[in-house]
Formats: C-alpha cells, structure tokens, sequence
C-alpha cells in the first residue's frame, strides 16, 4: 500500500508497485484492520529473476517467496496483544492471530539472512523462529536532530516534558499523562492516531497540551525546547529517543526493549524500575533533577548515525551475496517444512503472533 507523499521524494520518484490492497475502498485509512490479508497478499509479490531481494519487516513482509534470489529480512518484530490493540480487540482477533501464528513460523526460514533491528529483537527472532541475526541499529539523522546553535537549555521557570507518539493503546501515552498530573509537570503530546479523544479525556486536572501532528522541523524544535522527552511504552528500538538525544535532550524511557540499548542510566535519561505510575513517575522526577550534560546526550546518539547504518547494512548485503550466502539461501529452501522446496500458502500454513512471554 503506497499513500502519496508518505515516503521521501527520492523514493516517490522511482516506479512504486502495490498490491491488491491498494485497490480496496478505504485501505489508506484502514490498512491496521485488514492484516489477515497481508499472507496472502505478500506471497503473491513476484521475485523471479531477482538476485537479491532486502525487506523491512514489522508483520507479514519478512515471508515473501523469492525463489532464486538472496533475501535479507531487516526485522523489526511487533506484538499484535492486549497492549498493542487492547483488550477487546486482542479477543476478537485471537483465532485470526492463532492462524497467523501457524503461517509466521512455517514461513521463518524464507529469509537468507535476518537482521535485527536491536539486540530485544535478536533475541525474539531466536526464540520464535530459531534464526541467527546480526543486529543493525536502524540509522538517525543526527546531522538534523542536533542541539540549536543559538538557543539555551530551557529555563526551569518554563520547564514542560514532551511526548512524540503515534497515539494508539501500545504506545503507553495514557502513562505519560498520569505520570506528569502526579508530578504537576506540563506535558506537551505531538502526534495524532485514534487514541486522541480518549486521552483528551483523561487530561482532566493536568496540564497537558496537545499538539497534533508536527513536521521533522517542528519535532526538532520540540525536542530542543523540552526538559525530558518522555517514552512510556515498551519499543524494539524507539527513534524517538535517539532523535531527542541527538538534539542534547534526556530521555525517560521503562526500562525494557530497545530503550534499554539507547538510553545510558544517569548520562542520558532515566529508565523506569517497572511499568507503574509509580515507577516511572520516579524516574521522571529523578531526570529533572539531575543536571545532565546536554554534549554528552548528543554524543551517545550521533553511534546511531546513518553513515554507521550504511556501512554496516552494506557489509551484510556484501556477505550474504557471497558464495556462502546463496548456499545457505539453497539449503534453507531445500531443507524447508513445504515439500520440494515450494511455498507454503496462506491459510495452509500459518503468521505469527510473535507473542510475547506472558508476565
């Protein structure tokens, strides 16, 4: 599915090819609810006479069939339950999920080669599909997102903390807003999704301000002028962060997922002890009273740089085109669950849920 002008005028200018999807009344607007659709859809993509395929996979996309190509899968794994979609939602879609699940894990050994978004993601695609990944950190641009050569550090007298989020349930924004209403700290919420009207509605006696959705310049400023910027949901890897620390801005972050890679305890940012009100109202309090060294923020983002990203992804590319990498593409497709080396096909398979351990 392609909406015009979503992605960056380089790719908008290239030849973009959809899918059935794309023809579906609403689909712009509807896409999260028509993910039963994504198996089938993504099995029918034709790869033949391709010699390398790279995918950027958050759901179905890593399960393409390339049958002659090198296929390296960048995973960024996501968890379709109670604290992604809700409660309600979560129990509707379980038998869908259960049949997605049988089809993740019948179609992981497609990829030649997995690479992992962050370590918390590695460590998944271990668990659930058995695959080795190489993790490459997904690139920032940290030549953008930098501190403001004329501005100062903002004054205590106006300080506020800042939430840039998509506003949907995993995302944890309603933890945010409890946590800043406990603290008496202003809090500023950038973005926009379907959560809106419910979290107005939770803002009652805070002082909270909703901003809606801002450009990369307005975000820029936003992180620039913010005391904190907070993280209360649990991220594979979280730009954000990274994006607030290459302008010189502490995170407060839980201390789970990809926060726990990009935040450093006490130099840049605070990590919540749990998922509390409790917890990370201390860990917001603990990070705006501690005096941090704003260069030293900026210094532990620029690690996470697009020329570092470059190199490293290319270095994987390079290997997995190799002699060895095609023989291993070979072997998998031979020694694969589905007879003769062919796909299997939604439903006779499975998707994963890529559920979480239960806590």
């Amino acid at each position: 599915l392609h909406v015009k002008g979503s992605v960056s005028q380089r790719i908008e200018s290239r030849r973009i090819v959809t899918s059935p999807v794309q023809r579906l009344p609403g689909a712009r607007r509807l896409y999260r609810h028509l993910l039963p659709l994504y198996p089938a859809v993504v099995e029918t993509f034709d790869f033949e006479g391709y010699d390398l395929v790279v995918s950027s996979s958050h759901c179905a996309v890593k399960s393409v069939v390339t049958p002659h190509a090198v296929h390296v899968c960048y995973c960024h794994t996501e968890y379709f339950g109670p604290r992604q979609v809700g409660a309600v939602a979560s129990r509707v879609l379980r038998p869908v999920m259960a049949a997605m699940a049988r089809w993740d894990a019948a179609t992981a050994y497609r990829p030649s080669r997995f690479v992992a978004n962050s370590q918390y993601v590695a460590g998944r695609i271990g668990r659930y599909y058995n695959r080795r990944s190489t993790v490459v950190y997904p690139p920032v641009d940290t030549e953008f997102f930098r501190p403001s050569d004329d501005e100062d550090p903002p004054a205590s007298s106006a300080r506020h903390v800042l939430v840039v989020s998509a506003l949907v349930p995993y995302k944890r924004v309603d933890l945010a807003i409890d946590a800043c209403r406990k603290l008496r700290v202003p809090l500023k919420i950038a973005g926009s999704g379907p959560e809106l009207a419910r979290l107005r509605a939770r803002t009652a006696g805070g002082e909270v301000e909703f901003l809606g959705w801002k450009s990369d310049e307005e975000t820029r400023q936003l992180y620039r002028a913010a005391s904190a910027v907070l993280l209360p949901g649990v991220e594979d890897f979280g730009l954000v962060p990274v994006e607030a620390q290459a302008c010189g801005t502490p995170v407060v972050a839980l201390g789970e997922g990809g926060a726990c890679e990009t935040v450093v305890p006490g130099v840049t940012g605070t990590l919540a002890a749990g998922r509390s009100l409790d917890a990370f109202a201390d860990a917001l309090e603990r990070a705006l009273a501690t005096p941090f060294d704003r260069a030293a923020i900026r210094a532990n983002a620029v690690r996470f740089s697009r020329p570092r990203f470059l190199t490293e992804f290319r270095a994987i590319v390079d290997d997995a085109l190799n002699g060895a990498g095609l023989a291993e593409a070979t072997r998998r497709r031979e020694n694969s669950p589905e007879s003769g080396g062919s796909a299997a096909r939604w439903p006779q398979g499975g998707f994963a849920a890529r559920r979480e351990n239960k806590r």
